[in-house]
């Protein structure tokens, strides 16, 4: 006799059997109607049921139902929308093929595609005529960002970004100081930066700090890319960030958008857009201003920029667009502080003559073709004129007053050109699909920092005085002309319908020169000069490498990814870290180049639009790597010293976790909300040195904790969010020293945390954003400068507020 719970068992088990009876599981492909091309990342939708798969790169979809019949709907950007009703049955594919999108569509129907839940997306494994199969790419969306754009809060605008360390020491955004893993972000250094996929850096190679930042109101797009992207673009350890600029309106020949911000400590903000279509012709171009009195004394700054786009389409298959960027920018700089002036006052300056000047001119011809549905090609030819002065009183006591007299300029001037040209094609080899890309690339260079007298007074003037003060100690002149010319190649080897490798390779010939002289100039005790004597120098740096790589990608569901790459990098010698004479380093003359590898392993994907998430561990592996340790020199002094520390390895695990609480909880087109949460966990360690004291030691600028998390809630055009930011200690030399020197440029930097809060309304036209950052006005630093606006520790902005009012036309 049965008992119930024996009943009750039977009746679960046939339950669950008549379940698994009845689910069937559906395949199929979906292919581009011009040339029979598998299509990625269309989403496959029951029309009363949701989401029910997304193609692979190979365009197939799978899923398993329960029903008898299915009315689906697929969906991409650059396709007509198809629909197909199917009846159910086992073993059933199908095999679909969707028409080129080429009639042009509304406002309405563009803001309907582009729509997204997540602010951050994925790069696909080819766009354009660049692959990212098997990287890791994370892409920021500007239009879903609720950042203080004005400013370019960077903290805000990066913050779904795992694992990244920002400077952020101004309250306009006039430069970008991005690293992670143990990478310096002065001025973004590590990186290759890239806007619209040209170099928009001082010098590749040999300067390659970003004194342009885009605005960030112009932006549609971020890309990030890490180490493995030093194949296709470059060396740098850190990979690439590249600007996406936003796009002309393409049905309308003329629309405006105007929006203008005030903000705290005198902030003013105008960025004013014109953009439209007209036949062929399509343009898009806007002017940035900003100008405030900063946060501290001696803190104000004024900058002009202006971007534009005209671009011409031949026809469906061959574009031609030309593009001009110019930036101008003075900043007056309130100079350093020690620690104990941080204490004392956060706010103080005893710098009342330094100031700072960037001009910068990027120009760029690109040329877009393709020859057939499996083959692009892509022609970009790029320049940069571009200077920066730098004017003040430095002193490796930065706790000292300035006596006045001559001031110290800095003058540098970069002058460089190149083009690059890309191939994508794709072809079959025994039934397995392969998709290379070829590229070469020809930068040319000439620059020249110059070192000298300034005047006495107070103002911006940015000439020397060398008539004036012929016995000024510091003085140099050098030209620097560098040549790199580069080949790479990566291919995609689909081995099955979710399995793809793909092996890179990147050639690189490099000729680095340095041409010039410096003064060496010796005073007694009354300052009589007892020796003045010019020394000439020449030195010419020829190598040629090849960097390799290679990363893998499996595609298990529509909703997981794994992927995993190692790949080398290398880091050539910056002639900053061989020519200006600075009174709180020196420089070791005996200084090279770095190289090493990252790796990467991971997974990602949104499963549904419930969630969109990507965990992965990471390795950086440094040998040779630039930094600073104390050394005691023959006159007596301690000096930072910049050299070659030793090898590194920084290692650890980062992740994102985004959630769809609208789709999760509340299920209204109505409301919108999402919570995530960025977290990296990060281990350093100098593994060798030849310098005592070093091995064992943590590298610097590696918090060992990076979190933030912030919730986004909107009802209609309503939207709210707040973010929380915490990174934990990190020191900033190799002798891993807590206390500060004279100087400020050495200790650690402590842990800090920061909540920002915005809100923005629109209604028709018009739109209204308002925030406020550092909500708890938290005293905290993030920088300590070796050179300009320092020496010394650089306070970060206290609590401030600001409001955007935006029209269009």
């Amino acid at each position: 006799m049965m008992t119930p719970n024996k009943l009750s068992l039977l009746f679960i088990l046939f339950l669950c059997c008549q379940a698994a009876i009845s689910q069937v599981t559906i395949t199929g492909t979906v292919n581009s109607a011009a040339g029979d091309l598998p299509i990625e990342d269309v989403a496959v939708y029951e029309k009363n049921g949701g989401l029910l798969a997304t193609t692979l790169a190979n365009g197939t979809f799978s899923f398993t139902t329960t029903a008898t019949s299915l009315n689906l709907t697929f969906f991409t950007y650059d396709y007509t929308i198809f629909e197909q009703q199917a009846t159910v049955a086992t073993g059933l594919k199908l095999n679909i093929v969707l028409q080129p999108l080429s009639q042009q569509l509304t406002a309405i129907e563009i803001k309907a595609r582009k729509e997204r839940v997540f602010q951050m997306k994925r790069l696909k494994d080819v766009e354009g005529t660049s692959i990212y199969a098997g990287k890791k790419t994370e892409v920021v969306l500007l239009e879903k960002s609720t950042a203080n754009l004005a400013a370019n809060n960077t903290r805000q605008i990066y913050n779904q970004v795992a694992g990244l360390n920002i400077f952020q020491n101004d309250d306009a955004g006039l430069q970008l100081n991005i690293g992670g893993r143990g990478l310096d972000p002065n001025r973004t250094a590590n990186f290759n930066t890239r806007q619209n996929g040209y170099d928009i850096s001082a010098d590749v190679l040999g300067y390659p700090e970003s004194y342009y930042a885009p605005a960030s109101e112009g932006l549609q797009e971020i890309q990030i890319i890490r180490g493995a992207a030093s194949l296709q673009y470059g060396t740098q350890f850190g990979g690439l960030i590249n600007f996406v600029m936003k796009d002309a309106n393409p049905t309308r020949n003329l629309e405006l958008i105007t929006r203008n911000t005030l903000g705290s400590y005198g902030l003013y903000t105008n960025f004013t857009s014109a953009s439209g279509t007209v036949g062929k012709w399509n343009y898009y171009t806007f002017f940035n201003y900003k100008k405030g009195d900063g946060f501290r004394p001696n803190s104000q700054f004024e900058s002009k920029n202006t971007y534009t786009h005209i671009g011409y389409d031949f026809n469906d298959n061959t574009t031609l667009s030309a593009q001009f960027t110019y930036l101008h920018y003075l900043a007056q700089q309130a100079g350093g502080l020690t620690d104990a002036q941080f204490a004392q006052d956060r706010f103080q300056s005893n710098r009342e003559r330094n100031w700072f000047q960037v001009n910068w001119l990027l120009y760029n011809l690109k040329l877009e073709h393709r020859f057939s549905e499996r083959t692009t090609f892509s022609f970009n030819a790029f320049g940069l004129t571009a200077s920066r002065d730098a004017l003040g009183f430095r002193s490796n006591r930065v706790n000292q007053e300035d006596p006045g007299g001559a001031r110290d300029l800095i003058k540098g001037a970069f002058s460089n050109y190149g083009f690059e040209s890309r191939l994508v094609s794709r072809y079959k080899i025994a039934d397995k699909k392969i998709t290379y890309l070829v590229g070469a690339k020809f930068y040319k260079a000439n620059n020249t920092s110059a070192q000298g007298p300034g005047s006495d007074g107070g103002d911006a003037n940015f000439n020397f005085q060398t008539d004036r003060f012929p016995n000024y100690p510091d003085q140099n002149d050098f030209r620097f002309p560098n040549l790199n010319i580069a080949v790479f190649s990566e291919h995609i080897l689909y081995l099955n319908d979710k399995l793809s490798i793909t092996p890179g390779l990147r050639v690189e010939y490099i000729n680095t020169q340095s041409d010039g002289f410096f003064q060496r100039i010796n005073t007694d005790a009354a300052g009589n000069v007892i020796l003045k004597e010019r020394v000439t120098e020449t030195a010419v740096n020829e190598r040629s490498l090849a960097l390799l790589g290679i990363g893998t990608s499996y595609k298990a569901t529509t909703g997981l990814e794994v992927y995993g790459n190692i790949s080398q990098n290398y880091r050539s010698v910056t002639f900053t870290d061989i020519s200006t004479v600075n009174p709180a380093f020196a420089i070791d003359p005996n200084i090279s180049d770095e190289k090493g590898f990252t790796t990467d392993l991971g997974i990602r994907g949104n499963y549904k639009d419930y969630v969109s998430y990507d965990a992965n561990v990471f390795g950086l592996f440094y040998n040779n790597r630039i930094g600073f340790v104390q050394r005691a020199f023959n006159d007596g002094s301690v000096k930072s010293l910049r050299t070659n520390v030793g090898d590194a390895v920084m290692y650890g695990v980062e992740s994102l976790i985004d959630f769809n609480l609208n789709k999760l909880f509340i299920k209204s087109t109505n409301y919108s909300a999402n919570l995530f949460f960025n977290t990296s966990i990060i281990q350093s360690e100098y593994t060798a040195s030849s310098i005592a004291g070093v091995a064992g030691n943590k590298v610097e600028f590696v918090p060992e904790f990076n979190f933030k998390t912030g919730l986004t809630f909107g009802y209609k055009n309503l939207i709210a969010s707040a973010q929380y930011s915490y990174l934990s200690q990190q020191f900033t030399d190799a002798s891993n020293a807590l206390d500060s020197n004279l100087s400020g440029i050495i200790g650690a930097i402590p842990s800090y945390d920061i909540i920002d809060a915005s809100l923005s309304y629109q209604l028709g036209r018009f739109k209204l954003e308002t925030g406020v950052n550092n909500l708890l006005d938290n005293a905290y630093f993030t920088r300590r400068a070796t050179g300009y606006p320092g020496p010394g520790i650089i306070p970060d902005p206290p609590r401030n507020f600001y409001m955007t009012f935006e029209v269009k036309f």
